[in-house]
């Protein structure tokens, strides 16, 4: 966790970006879907610019002054899920953890189309559970490591931020309808990794490659966590994504639970 800083050195200073638009908030059909998966409202991105040379050895200062910032706090404020309302007292600390995101294709998914968890005309295979009524193999495989499909889709996979973007929108929000077919979900996930994701084409390879930086993040008041949300829950999260090129840095993230908050 990440503490105070040293006082020498130079602080990042956060302005927020409010022309900056994502088409995957903006997009009808996308809108419907996540509406469909019990995430309308409570997922959101923000960007904002930043003041200093970003290089991912400092993300942990850097996600430490972004919490603090006037700017971000003020913007964060006019978060409201349930009765919280994040940030509503001064960050001490933050946990960062640098994700792998190297994907510019959906080749990570192929595996999914061929190891038997779908039929071949792309819907899910459904199967019993315990716990979950209407269950199908796909979450199952997204869930738990003793599913007989689970390894087909490697662990540096797995940690790829392109596919935990897959599984937050495959399980969805607290009252999530789930869908019948693995299109949607596939489509949805391009689109906001997209969104999200900068990318840049080498002038001599022309090869593409990504440069954000993803860093998932957690931020503690003196109370405990305060963001995102004050429980620990998988469809709680928080990312900074980090364009170093440009100076901008996206806060992707979702509040799980019913209901809608305003910004």
């Amino acid at each position: 966790m990440a503490e105070e800083k040293c006082p020498f050195e130079q602080s990042f200073s956060f302005r927020a970006l409010p022309n900056k638009k994502f088409f995957f908030l903006q997009d009808k059909e996308v809108s419907t879907l996540i509406m469909k998966w019990s995430m309308q409202g409570r997922i959101s991105a923000q960007s904002f610019s930043f003041d200093q040379s970003f290089h991912s050895y400092n993300c942990e200062q850097f996600a430490m002054d972004f919490f603090k910032d006037p700017d971000v706090v003020s913007c964060l404020k006019k978060m409201e899920a349930g009765v919280q309302v994040p940030l509503d007292k001064p960050v001490v600390s933050v946990h960062v953890e640098v994700v792998a995101c190297t994907k510019v294709s959906m080749e990570l998914f192929d595996p999914i189309f061929s190891c038997g968890i779908l039929r071949p005309n792309g819907h899910m295979v459904k199967c019993l559970h315990d716990v979950y009524s209407d269950y199908d193999e796909l979450r199952q495989m997204l869930r738990e490591e003793d599913s007989e499909h689970y390894s087909a889709v490697g662990g540096e996979e797995r940690g790829e931020f392109l596919f935990r973007l897959f599984k937050h929108l495959c399980l969805g929000g607290e009252l999530c309808q789930y869908e019948d077919t693995i299109q949607p979900y596939i489509n949805t996930t391009k689109q906001v990794y997209k969104d999200l994701i900068s990318v840049q084409t080498d002038p001599d390879t022309k090869r593409i490659s990504v440069v954000s930086t993803v860093i998932k993040v957690s931020a503690y008041d003196k109370s405990g966590r305060c963001f995102p949300g004050t429980r620990e829950e998988e469809q709680t999260f928080a990312y900074l994504i980090v364009d170093p090129y440009k100076r901008h840095v996206t806060l992707f993230c979702h509040f799980y639970g019913v209901g809608n908050f305003t910004q």
